[in-house]
């Protein structure tokens, strides 16, 4: 089966990403996935394997509002800084998943960082 090769390359470039950065409890890393409609970031400790908190823009507050999708991708930045601040979790690594830093994930970015984390 041929692949995409936009998919392969974004595959390719996570995996090196994924090779640098990792998380762990105190520091989890902060993963984006973003689908032609909608944005997921999740904190993830990979010492254990498990995510610590999850936002994305389909809960139903962030939905409700009214916005195009870069706006609603701050928004889930901020409420993922809001989950992890309920955690006591300040900083985090930030894991890009092989997209861009630009536009929805930049958004997302700095939502996480007008939302009290460092990274």
């Amino acid at each position: 089966m041929a692949l995409d090769k936009k998919m392969v390359r974004r595959q390719k470039l996570r995996w090196r990403i994924r090779s640098r950065v990792s998380g762990t409890a105190t520091k989890p890393r902060m993963s984006v996935f973003r689908s032609n409609k909608d944005i997921y970031v999740q904190l993830i400790d990979d010492t254990n394997g498990t995510t610590l908190a999850a936002a994305s823009s389909r809960q139903k507050d962030i939905q409700a509002n009214a916005g195009n999708k870069v706006e609603k991708s701050a928004m889930v930045g901020k409420a993922i800084a809001q989950a992890a601040l309920a955690l006591g979790i300040e900083k985090c690594v930030f894991d890009r998943g092989g997209y861009l830093y630009h536009g929805r994930v930049k958004a997302v970015a700095d939502g996480a960082r007008e939302g009290g984390l460092n990274f």
